[in-house]
């Protein structure tokens, strides 16, 4: 088929960057002429685990990008729209998907076929039906279900792991409320074999994706409340807790020959220093306020968020036990993304951490793999020292504070183990084994009592 997808954000650009591998032609848009030229050149926009491998492969051959969303629609069997829903603190914005809507409405004015406007872009339900569709028969001056067809189909895109979740999705769900719709989007996925493909109403489509998100937000959240509670009441350490929660074979079902199943779910319920990214705060704090406006108050989800909001602090509260004050301290920071295999720091739990520690004058080394750019964005350069290396940032430190899991870390405890003053490690993410470092402490690890020292 032919698609055209508007917007080359995360969800945008791997989307179209996967469709033209799986045999599509299609067509990226975007009103950033820079990143359209980057993308033509074959440089992705964005950093995301073996995307620039597949555009240089694409670029050229059945993947194209324009600024020129009027062509690209008239050009195309197919719409994607996938530009950004930022919360405004009250709702989300939906700028975006009014104007793109408003084009593509104006795109298909004169044209005799039947195409087809799928909404990937993350929206609350009822609004593909009740402002999509009304502004695209607007300015069309055709009706939806007859002249052309409107349809939603959610993201389940995880951060670092997208192009696998797209080439091999555990789920495709299509949200098309007429049947000839519906038939345009089997036919999109029909590449994608061996998968369940779930066909609801555009309205439940919507809804599938905030309850996904919120499920997985509330996990974390209420792994990081025990995580508070176990070190508050001392002597006992989150992970073993979660060890043994784990070791429920509702959630690690046992194999015939005694072993074990561990589903990738149960990562979220490790505790942490918190969640961040483009998703989970957005839609949990969303999907609050549309639940406000529909008479529903979400009181879990809002418990979620406020949990979530102070856990970062945590981190603050643990360096204190060991300097009360932190000016002129030496800290090697790790990790600056929301979490591994991705340069993306929306709402990272790095911010209000880094922040604060620059309020308290500490000496600041920090270190991504692949984020340093977008941190320098976020904090600037003053007091924060960005190193190139691990190796380079945990020189004569003070104390090392882990903050993204980040696979490379787990060499740490080899890094430090001769040095002659150890610094105390702080693991935010609980990935390190608490017996690999001398002076270690992390979330959810209450103090020992005395009579177990």
């Amino acid at each position: 088929m032919r698609v055209s997808v508007i917007g080359t954000g995360y969800v945008g650009f791997v989307s179209g960057v996967c469709l033209a591998e799986k045999g599509h032609r299609v067509i990226c848009v975007d009103l950033d002429k820079r990143k359209i030229e980057k993308i033509t050149q074959g440089v992705s926009p964005i950093y995301e685990k073996g995307l620039e491998e597949l555009l240089k492969k694409n670029i050229g051959r059945r993947l194209s990008a324009t600024t020129d969303l009027f062509t690209a629609v008239r050009q195309s069997d197919v719409s994607l729209i996938a530009v950004g829903t930022p919360f405004n603190g009250d709702e989300i914005d939906l700028t975006f998907i009014k104007t793109v809507s408003r084009q593509i409405g104006e795109a298909l004015r004169n044209r005799d076929d039947y195409h087809v406007v799928v909404v990937k872009s993350t929206v609350v339900p009822g609004t593909t039906n009740e402002v999509v569709r009304p502004i695209l028969e607007e300015f069309s001056g055709k009706r939806a279900g007859v002249d052309f067809g409107v349809g939603m189909n959610p993201e389940f895109l995880r951060e670092g792991e997208a192009v696998e979740d797209f080439m091999d999705p555990d789920r495709i769900v299509l949200g098309a409320d007429c049947s000839k719709t519906l038939d345009v989007l089997n036919v999109l996925y029909s590449p994608f074999t061996h998968v369940e493909t779930l066909s609801v109403n555009m309205k439940t489509a919507e809804m599938i994706k905030y309850t996904s998100n919120a499920l997985l937000a509330t996990m974390i959240s209420f792994s990081n409340e025990i995580a508070n509670l176990s070190a508050a009441l001392g002597d006992i350490d989150v992970v073993d807790v979660m060890k043994g929660v784990h070791l429920d074979k509702r959630l690690s079902p046992i194999t015939d020959d005694g072993g074990r199943i561990v589903p990738a779910f149960t990562t979220y319920i490790e505790a942490g220093c918190g969640f961040g990214g483009s998703c989970f705060p957005k839609d949990v704090k969303a999907l609050i306020s549309h639940g406000k406006r529909s008479g529903t108050p979400m009181r879990l989800l809002e418990a979620v968020v406020t949990i979530n909001e102070k856990q970062p602090f945590k981190m603050l509260t643990l360096l204190n036990k060991y300097f009360p004050s932190l000016n002129k301290v030496t800290i090697a920071v790790l990790g600056l993304a929301f979490k591994p295999g991705t340069d993306d720091m929306r709402e990272s739990p790095a911010i209000p951490i880094v922040q604060e520690l620059l309020k308290e004058k500490a000496s600041i080394k920090a270190y991504d793999p692949v984020a340093g750019h977008e941190a320098r964005k976020i904090f600037g350069s003053d007091g924060i020292q960005y190193c190139e290396t691990l190796q380079q940032t945990i020189e004569d430190v003070q104390v090392i504070i882990i903050l993204t899991r980040w696979e490379a870390f787990n060499a740490l405890p080899d890094m430090i183990k001769n040095r002659d003053e150890q610094p105390v490690f702080i693991d935010g993410r609980r990935m390190l084994d608490k017996k690999s470092v001398v002076k270690y402490d992390g979330i959810g690890m209450g103090a020992v009592s005395s009579q177990h020292r």
